[in-house]
């Protein structure tokens, strides 16, 4: 019976550990920007040299 409600606070404890990282991610601003990652192939890469 003990190890089902370690099990549970444990589960808990990770669940709020995943929720505190998406709220920093989203006050970070990793996820304002979700239309030029899917258009970037488009864009010619200037950037490699020729041989």
């Amino acid at each position: 019976m003990y190890i089902i409600v370690f099990l549970i606070i444990i589960s808990l404890i990770i669940a709020i550990g995943f929720l505190l990282a998406f709220f920093w991610a989203v006050k970070d601003g990793q996820f304002e920007d979700d239309h030029t990652p899917a258009i970037r192939i488009l864009f010619d890469d200037n950037k490699t040299k020729k041989k």
